[in-house]
């Protein structure tokens, strides 16, 4: 009896072992789901017809005719790593094999004047944002999103990215970058670029820099996480494309690479050991957006040395299960609904739309380092909010940095 009791216990612990659900399988997952809605009715030309445009409460006009460039471009941004990777005979292979698929026949459609689901490029100031986000993707996955496309696809981006700069009266603070990461596209894939609005973007946001790793947004800094969502990312992506084409600002990249390594601890420390985090400022319904900036420093392999990947592991993931997998995150057919735990209405400002919500992608970004790499393959580990509520001393004090 004894015996077949162990036999028993052995075999349970065995099969725990084998489903048992790695870090990365778990984000390949959650990456997959919030993105399979979006890239499959794009795919199909039938974005339009059949995405939910819920906006906030607040009367600020109706968003639907933007709701489409916003869910896209910045779904593109942030899973644009993990698709450049490429396909090959693994599970996950083959998995991104179908979704790098669904994604060129997606950007055929919202580039294709004659579709259903053209795009809005140019109707309002909108869409130079999310024109830039749909950028990064490019910039982010140029062997598997850009160079197979046929050279009237590629056109048709160009074209349409094209229409964004007609957009006038762009905001003086952040939006600055969102024309700078539409040019930084012409740099890497023309020879069409408008440098002057490049310089004009990078030149403000030095004089922008506060100091410990933050730039202000515009003329006075906002405690938010804009930092995270826009800032530090696009300078980097920016100006690693001016490096590569040996512009003279190519000498701000190591200030700029210094000062994101200092907002990667500071985001790193805020993340509790429940996987909460301080939920400030505009637009907390972007959820793991929030610490794109982070994610990034992983995916660059530029983490500060005070960081482990295992640790910067364990806390991302800690916060992707809270706010992605919190009953309501998601609608009956899987879109995102507004909120930060769940479906929270009121949090969302009168500029956010369900469109609006793909932004949390963009805190995928270490999928684009392969499985066998040490942020996946290294053991989880405590970060630093654990070890300090822990009573652990092993953190080093948070030094003020220039």
């Amino acid at each position: 009896m004894k015996k077949s009791i162990f036999s028993l216990l052995i075999l349970l612990l065995s099969v725990q072992l084998i489903t048992a659900q790695t870090d990365r399988e778990l984000w390949v997952n959650e990456l997959t789901k919030l993105s399979e809605p979006v890239l499959n009715a794009l795919a199909k030309d039938k974005l339009k017809a059949t995405m939910p445009t819920e906006q906030s409460s607040f009367d600020y006009g109706d968003r639907s005719n933007f709701a489409g460039l916003e869910a896209f471009g910045r779904l593109m941004a942030g899973i644009a790593p993990w698709l450049e990777l490429g396909p090959d005979n693994t599970k996950e292979g083959k998995l991104r094999e179908k979704y790098i698929d669904l994604t060129r026949k997606a950007i055929h459609n919202a580039v294709n004047p004659k579709s259903k689901d053209y795009l809005n490029f140019d109707k309002g100031p909108q869409p130079l944002v999310d024109a830039a986000f749909l950028a990064q993707g490019f910039l982010r996955a140029p062997k598997q999103l850009w160079e197979p496309l046929s050279n009237e696809t590629k056109q048709m981006v160009i074209d349409a990215f094209k229409k964004s700069r007609t957009i006038k009266n762009v905001p003086y603070n952040n939006w600055l970058l969102f024309a700078a990461t539409v040019e930084a596209f012409f740099v890497k894939f023309t020879n069409e670029a408008d440098y002057l609005r490049i310089e004009y973007a990078l030149n403000k946001h030095m004089e922008w820099y506060v100091g410990d790793g933050l730039y202000s947004d515009g003329k006075y800094y906002h405690w938010d996480y804009y930092n995270s969502f826009v800032i530090h990312p696009m300078l980097i992506d920016v100006v690693t494309t001016i490096k590569e084409a040996n512009h003279p600002y190519k000498r701000l990249y190591d200030d700029v690479i210094k000062r994101a390594q200092r907002y990667a601890e500071i985001l790193e420390r805020q993340v509790s050991p429940e996987g909460t985090y301080p939920v400030i400022g505009r637009s907390s319904v972007y959820r793991f957006g929030s610490f794109q900036l982070l994610s990034q420093m992983a995916l660059l392999e530029q983490l500060p040395k005070e960081l482990s990947e295992g640790q910067v592991r364990g806390a991302l993931t800690a916060v992707l299960k809270r706010v992605l997998q919190a009953k309501g995150t998601y609608d009956k057919k899987g879109w995102l609904q507004l909120g930060v735990v769940g479906y929270q209405p009121k949090m969302a400002e009168p500029y956010i739309n369900t469109g609006s919500l793909y932004l949390t992608s963009l805190g995928f970004l270490p999928l684009g380092l392969p499985e066998n790499h040490s942020f996946w393959t290294s053991k989880s580990e405590p970060w630093s909010m654990v070890k300090i509520w822990g009573g652990n001393d092993s953190v080093v004090r948070d030094a003020y940095k220039n």
